[in-house]
């Protein structure tokens, strides 16, 4: 194969333009909701384009754009023949059909077709559209891996099949998933998700942050010295690494997902109290993973952050899903606080981490200290009105209080913050 310069940081470079591009994206959306709800009738200028239709846009292009394609880029550096002289453009042909498929999403939803299901808005002509692009992301792995198939290892090949095996599933699951007649199974309580339901989901997170490492190349700090091809001498090697401790620890916890109830239950059923407590071990746990990991320069800062939103993450997500709390916070601004907590806080630090360490001579620095500040705030205030919402709530659905509007003034501060920083990611992308 002819090999061209620098492919990684070829592929890298598509990749953070399209995982930015949908961030600021996203964030211009934001701007205009928190806008909304400090002068409601700016929606008027825009009529039908009302709050509602902007939502599911923010929420969508949010999780499938920004949160999403770093995750694809992990899988473009694992799978990809980095040699071949067409792998630029199969990226370009993939991403390229994945924000088409988001940007039909978007036309969509502003068009009132939507399924009525947060984050499965899926619907009608547009129930399609991202099926049809992730078959597109699977066509190229899939054919990169059979070009590289001899020149792999055979574990590697083989744990590669795997992937794309369990991936190849996942359009018609999403197909199913938006169907307006599938429910998954609901808190009898509190209405929302189960603890089961919260387990079982962030374990998949956690499996994740496991592979991370190793799909992005990453060596280990404290690698150890002994060479030999053995059974026995790997077998040493995995435990002595810390990769035998981990994924160990992390079957136990698949064993307890599986122990609890996972159809409808309550908050009140101390099975999934504990059950979901199980996920407080994972934060030392992940601490301990991570911080074993020789991450670039650049992804450093960001996965000193991400470690620190998912120490609060675990810990406010447990406390407030215990009786009495969870009546206090569930579906208010409370709620709101903890999706920017993992989405601006956690995911956001991870996914700039994984974008730093796709290409590690273009670290990417500037905005940093914004986004993480804006964060912050933003999840502060919105937890302390969620705090108070229900106490007060006609405050909140007739604007008739001062300090409702100073919150979601501050809220707004917050975000102009955030996407200032994410124009900054984006700039210190394209300028190279």
């Amino acid at each position: 194969m002819v090999k061209i310069p620098n492919p990684n940081g070829a592929v890298a470079r598509v990749v953070r333009g399209h995982a930015l591009g949908w961030l600021v994206a996203a964030n211009a959306v934001g701007l205009w909701l928190a806008a909304l709800l400090l002068w409601p009738t700016l929606g008027d200028v825009i009529a039908p384009l009302s709050y509602g239709r902007w939502m599911p846009v923010h929420m969508n292009w949010q999780l499938y754009g920004w949160c999403a394609l770093p995750l694809v880029g992990l899988l473009f550096r694992w799978i990809l023949v980095a040699e071949h002289p067409g792998v630029v453009r199969h990226v370009h042909v993939a991403l390229c059909a994945w924000s088409l498929a988001l940007g039909l999403g978007g036309v969509s939803w502003l068009g009132g077709t939507v399924s009525g299901k947060l984050f499965l808005d899926w619907h009608g002509w547009a129930r399609p559209v991202l099926a049809l692009a992730m078959l597109v992301l699977w066509t190229v792995l899939a054919a990169h891996l059979w070009w590289g198939w001899r020149s792999e290892a055979g574990w590697q090949r083989w744990a590669k099949l795997a992937v794309l095996g369990g991936l190849v599933a996942v359009p018609p699951l999403m197909w199913w998933v938006a169907g307006r007649d599938v429910y998954p199974a609901v808190n009898r309580d509190s209405g929302g998700a189960t603890g089961a339901a919260l387990l079982g989901s962030t374990l998949g997170i956690v499996g994740i942050f496991g592979f991370m490492p190793r799909l992005l190349g990453v060596s280990q700090r404290a690698a150890s010295k002994q060479d030999g091809s053995t059974c026995h001498v790997l077998r040493d090697k995995w435990w002595r690494g810390g990769e035998g401790w981990f994924w160990g620890a992390y079957g136990v916890s698949i064993g307890a997902w599986l122990a609890i109830e996972r159809g409808d239950s309550s908050h009140h059923d101390v099975e999934q109290i504990v059950g979901l407590g199980v996920l407080l071990a994972w934060i030392p746990l992940l601490i301990w993973w991570w911080r074993r990991q020789a991450w670039c320069a650049g992804a450093r800062p960001w996965i000193l952050a991400a470690l620190a939103w998912w120490a609060l993450l675990v810990l406010t997500g447990w406390l407030t899903f215990l009786p009495e709390l969870s009546e206090r916070l569930k579906f208010t601004n409370g709620l709101v606080a903890h999706a920017h907590l993992a989405m601006a806080g956690l995911v956001t630090s991870v996914n700039a981490a994984i974008l730093n360490q796709l290409d590690p001579a273009r670290p990417l620095r500037r905005g940093f200290g914004l986004w993480q500040g804006g964060a912050a705030v933003m999840v502060v205030v919105l937890l302390v009105m969620g705090w108070f919402e229900r106490d007060h709530a006609a405050a909140f659905f007739y604007g008739d209080a001062w300090w409702v509007d100073a919150g979601y003034g501050v809220r707004l501060a917050a975000g102009v913050a955030m996407a200032l920083a994410s124009v900054q990611l984006l700039r210190e992308t394209t300028r190279r």
